[in-house]
């Protein structure tokens, strides 16, 4: 079977996402071209059979026409256009569609090629922009729009930024370009989004949810020297991991966190910046972004509790890498986060509920609900391997 794999990157959890599924089908035989735009992020990465959408500079002006026109998706007609040719060549039997936002392909073409040639899709959706008109989240401002069509956004200024608001006339047009494809289901890894999925213009295609995993070898509890190293031999650690900290990922509830909880805690925040040190207080631990998977799990495996105050997101990764490391998880009930931890293995407060966070974490340093033991059992449920099999046996049987 030939494949032919998308995304916006080939690195962070998407692009990685892309690149194991992609080295899971090989291995059985088939043949892969992962695809993603030419960018200088992208292209530090050396990897077999992979073709770069476009040139830099085509990306670039692609932004910028958004920014300045809110058509998303319209523009890199011409790098479309080469990509297409080559796809030609390679003669496909799967597309299988991840993050197609973020500007560098001309989705209009994309979809009246795959409609064109009947080709079989899969489209994992990594987050809602698929059914929105510009936005990939819209649960922390309570928005319904895209439901019905989109207008007036109140996310405008936010990725991927817009200063003209079009969002009724992409609303539309997404739903004719993404509609009528002959044979695609939409994965998503989560029960909530699939729960959404089935609200929007996506609603006719049948949906799998199939979770996300993660590399067991490497996330399991892991010994270090990590507390002796900051001085935190007698502390209660709070960790919270993300790649790019904001108001999203709940980067105040920390802040207020660290007001309210005496010195018996102590909190650790990885994948910091400078920037992002700046709006922290200095009795909070940061560590910056990190590559290595295996001081990660160092890392998770010091720590006592994993705090993910997260506002909206999908069915994040960091979770299930705690809980492998042996660490139980407190998260907020939004979006797919909830459905990570079992209530062996950790539990769920209401979104922006500090006060239940607390308690929560007052409780669980005091009382001590749950063990390492636990958290293994409920991990062998994120093994990568078998959840890339479920897409090997979806791309057969689909």
């Amino acid at each position: 079977m030939r494949i032919v794999a998308i995304n916006s990157t080939n690195y962070g959890s998407t692009g990685n996402i892309m690149l194991q599924i992609a080295d899971a089908a090989r291995k059985e035989g088939h043949t892969v071209l992962t695809c993603c735009p030419s960018s200088r992020s992208n292209r530090k990465k050396q990897i077999r059979d992979n073709i770069y959408i476009g040139s830099i500079i085509e990306r670039n002006i692609h932004i910028h026409l958004n920014k300045w026109t809110g058509l998303h998706g319209c523009f890199s007609i011409f790098s479309t256009w080469r990509f297409l040719k080559k796809i030609d060549k390679f003669k496909p039997d799967i597309f299988h569609l991840h993050n197609l936002h973020n500007c560098y392909i001309n989705l209009p073409m994309l979809f009246k090629y795959i409609k064109k040639h009947s080709i079989k899709t899969v489209w994992t959706l990594h987050d809602c922009w698929s059914f929105t008109g510009q936005c990939p989240y819209f649960s922390s401002i309570n928005c319904d729009k895209w439901k019905t069509g989109c207008f007036d956004c109140p996310q405008i200024n936010i990725y991927p930024v817009s200063k003209v608001d079009q969002t009724r006339k992409m609303w539309k047009r997404k739903r004719g370009w993404f509609s009528g494809v002959e044979n695609l289901t939409v994965v998503t890894p989560s029960e909530w989004l699939a729960s959404l999925v089935k609200q929007s213009f996506l609603k006719d295609y049948p949906v799998k949810v199939i979770n996300n995993g993660i590399d067991l070898d490497v996330f399991k509890p892991t010994e270090s020297g990590f507390r002796k190293e900051h001085h935190l031999e007698n502390r209660f650690i709070l960790l919270g991991v993300a790649f790019a900290w904001g108001y999203r990922k709940g980067i105040d509830v920390f802040v207020e966190l660290s007001k309210r909880l005496d010195d018996h805690y102590s909190i650790v925040l990885v994948g910091t910046n400078d920037e992002t040190d700046d709006q922290l207080p200095d009795d909070i631990l940061t560590i910056h972004t990190t590559d290595n998977q295996y001081e990660l799990a160092k890392i998770y495996s010091a720590a006592d509790l994993f705090v993910n105050p997260t506002r909206e997101d999908n069915y994040p990764t960091v979770n299930m890498e705690s809980i492998a490391c042996g660490t139980p998880v407190l998260t907020f009930r939004t979006g797919g986060s909830p459905e990570i931890p079992d209530d062996k293995t950790g539990c769920v407060v209401s979104a922006d509920d500090v006060d239940g966070l607390t308690k929560q974490i007052i409780r669980i340093s005091t009382e001590k609900p749950y063990n390492q033991e636990n958290c293994k059992n409920r991990a062998l449920a994120f093994d990568k391997t078998e959840k890339y099999r479920e897409y090997l046996r979806l791309y057969l049987h689909q």
